[in-house]
């Protein structure tokens, strides 16, 4: 488990530690469950901790692959449609595998982490503006804490509906 950040640590590696804390998160809560498990939902919501995970998993690579650094959209970007399915990222087919699932977003935080440690500061711009606007490495940092934080907390509520684990 993941340990409370430096105090005296710099700002990068403290918005770096808090983040790798949620992402640690909610990694716990996924571990251990088989495909059923990770996507069953608990109504009146929809969401899964299988949709959570790929949720998180294209967040981090949309914010900071694409929009960061630039990178052309891929798939499964490309052939979304939004208008369709404002929630598609969400949607995760039953038969997944749940350590796929995991290991998926273990790759795409381990490239996060490689792209800001190699970000000049944090005051560095994303290449691709959004809503027509460039944001900084400091802001996208924040902005996948609150993001993690924020579904790390539903997969609190969604572990513990399915076999009581809390912590």
């Amino acid at each position: 488990m993941h340990s409370d950040p430096e105090p005296g640590g710099t700002e990068v590696q403290l918005l770096s530690e808090f983040l790798d804390g949620q992402r640690e998160a909610m990694l716990a809560k996924t571990d251990g469950l088989d495909r059923e498990q990770m996507s069953r939902s608990h109504p009146p919501s929809t969401l899964t901790l299988a949709g959570l995970l790929q949720h998180l998993s294209l967040a981090e690579e949309d914010w900071m692959e694409i929009h960061f650094l630039g990178q052309p959209d891929s798939q499964p970007f490309v052939d979304a449609d939004w208008s369709a399915d404002p929630d598609w990222q969400f949607r995760v087919p039953a038969e997944a595998d749940p350590e796929a699932l995991r290991e998926r977003y273990r790759r795409v935080c381990e490239r996060s982490r490689a792209i800001v440690a190699g970000a000049s500061s944090l005051d560095q711009l994303s290449v691709k503006p959004v809503r027509g606007k460039h944001f900084s490495l400091r802001w996208v940092l924040l902005h996948l804490i609150e993001e993690t934080a924020r579904h790390a907390g539903h997969a609190d509520l969604l572990r513990e509906s399915i076999d009581g684990n809390v912590g």
